[in-house]
């Protein structure tokens, strides 16, 4: 091996290299300093669902379905787990684990594979529709621009931060994107105190009672539905454990008392980082919820789609000045800036993994796998920009995205019961207590897929 190739060896993250070996810290604050995963995760998940679904959930239902969010968020991550453990364990990329999977193969990729890049096309509109709604923000902001052309320019500024494709960059600016619209959340929040519309302690006890009256049942299936991390967070979580490291520093599964104990380690180090994003991505889908329930529910208004934006931002105008709309708006623009952020430097991987496992490309090899990934970093956001160019309906592009996204969940826990029960190494068996838990995300996750697939086709 020559030294331009141990060079590549050694910068690829997918690659399992002995070099990259190293024990995981037995500290909490050892812990701390390897997190990374969960900021992008949660940089992915809150956006146009927590921004405007979840806020829509709210004036729907009022206060009375708050707990069904918190159990939204909370239930799913087991599955999470499930993926990062696997990922820790096997070394393997999302896409090359779905190949693994049972079933027919078309090509050199299986079944799985197929699915995802189909899901992923008509998921397009999902992330288009997101785009349309920066560009209305924006607008709103500047209307001397067109929202057309406000669609290229963010195009153009998300393929320009994500093209080089380094991890480390990626996860820097997630954090920065997570603290700037956790702040603005907590102080729309906060701010309601000075409007008519201040949310009281009684409000919030209102809606942990665990009521559910039968008016509010289909708010409630949909609001588990959208919030808390979905079937791409749970795939694209693949990617960000192996970036960061946490399967390079375990090793190659070589059956030692040595590489079971760093993988045990690093597998803690997971957990901890899922749990992490849990609590962000929880307490502001909280947050906005409140927003909702407070603002809209009272008033007896459901606004529809980016309505929901100018509606909440119009009640601060009132109360506070009219500088508060301008505040308002570029927070609602940093938190769905973030879902396309983070899903860019995702879907760069996934797709570039497909292609792999399909033989298009060797994404194995380092210098390959880069070229693939800079030039979908400008491909996608232009197809994101041109499908709401010519579609111009991004609330019914987010729908639609999600709906597909409902079906890759039952993708997702196939994978996850196939990776526990054919694939887990037996020394990584887990305790009785995790695996109720997983069959309880499993179950709720497949009951709410079946109710709204259902629901779409009665």
């Amino acid at each position: 091996m020559n030294e331009s190739t141990l060079a590549q060896t050694s910068a690829d993250p997918y690659v399992l290299s002995p070099d990259k070996i190293k024990e995981a810290p037995t500290t909490l604050k050892g812990r701390f300093k390897f997190l990374g995963p969960s900021f992008v995760l949660s940089a992915s998940i809150v956006g146009s669902g927590e921004l405007i679904a979840t806020t829509t959930l709210g004036a729907q239902a009022g206060f009375v379905t708050f707990w069904v969010i918190l159990v939204g968020c909370l239930v799913k991550v087991a599955v999470q787990l499930e993926f990062g453990k696997h990922t820790i364990l096997t070394g393997e990329t999302a896409m090359q684990a779905f190949n693994t999977l049972p079933g027919p193969s078309f090509g050199k990729a299986k079944w799985t594979v197929w699915t995802n890049l189909i899901v992923m096309m008509i998921k397009l509109l999902q992330v288009g529709g997101i785009v349309g709604g920066i560009a209305i923000i924006l607008n709103m902001v500047a209307p001397g621009l067109s929202v057309t052309a406000f669609c290229f320019i963010i195009a153009i500024i998300v393929a320009l931060m994500i093209f080089r494709g380094y991890y480390s960059h990626i996860e820097k600016v997630s954090l920065i994107l997570i603290m700037l619209f956790t702040i603005f959340t907590f102080a729309s929040l906060y701010f309601l105190k000075y409007t008519p519309y201040h949310i009281t302690w009684e409000n919030i006890w209102t809606g942990m009672q665990f009521d559910l009256p039968k008016t509010a049942l289909a708010v409630a299936f949909g609001a588990f539905g959208i919030t808390g991390v979905g079937g791409d967070e749970i795939i694209h979580y693949n990617y960000w454990c192996l970036e960061k490291g946490y399967a390079a520093y375990s090793g190659k599964n070589d059956g030692s008392e040595a590489w079971k104990k760093r993988a045990q380690g690093w597998i803690r180090v997971m957990q901890l980082d899922a749990v992490i994003a849990l609590i962000v991505y929880t307490s502001v889908t909280a947050a906005f919820y409140l927003l909702g329930a407070a603002v809209l529910n009272s008033q007896g208004i459901v606004p529809q789609g980016f309505e929901m934006i100018e509606t909440l931002s119009n009640m601060y105008t009132e109360s506070l000045g009219p500088q508060a709309k301008s505040v308002f708006l570029f927070g609602a623009f940093i938190t769905l800036f973030s879902t396309l952020f983070a899903a860019l430097a995702a879907w760069t991987r996934q797709v570039s993994d497909i292609f792999g496992q399909i033989g298009w490309i060797n994404f194995r090899d380092y210098k390959s796998r880069k070229l693939t990934i800079a030039i979908l970093a400008w491909v996608i956001p232009f197809l994101w920009a041109l499908l709401f160019v010519f579609i111009q309906l991004p609330v019914l592009m987010i729908i639609t995205g999600g709906i597909v996204g409902s079906f890759l969940l039952f993708l997702v826990v196939f994978a996850a019961i196939y990776f526990r029960y054919k694939r887990l190494d037996p020394s990584f068996k887990p305790n009785l207590i995790y695996d109720l838990i997983l069959w309880i995300s499993i179950i709720s996750i497949i009951g709410v897929g079946v109710l709204g697939i259902f629901k779409l086709f009665s």
